[in-house]
């Protein structure tokens, strides 16, 4: 498999980490497994055509 030329990080802005995650396997995508740790604030993800991404800590204003 080739190395992916871009890598793209999504921060939610209108939800939780955990709810983004949720609306993205549900269109498709997996979680990851590049040796992140579960210690991790961080999901590693990949589209269905197996590119890389990761879903980041949301930026949501916190109530």
């Amino acid at each position: 498999m080739a190395k992916n030329r871009l890598h793209l990080d999504v921060s939610p802005i209108d939800g939780s980490t955990a709810d983004e995650v949720t609306r993205l396997l549900a269109l498709g995508a997996s979680k990851a497994d590049v040796g992140q740790g579960a210690d991790r604030n961080w999901v590693v993800m990949a589209d269905p055509e197996g590119n890389e991404f990761c879903v980041l800590r949301t930026l949501a204003p916190q109530n």
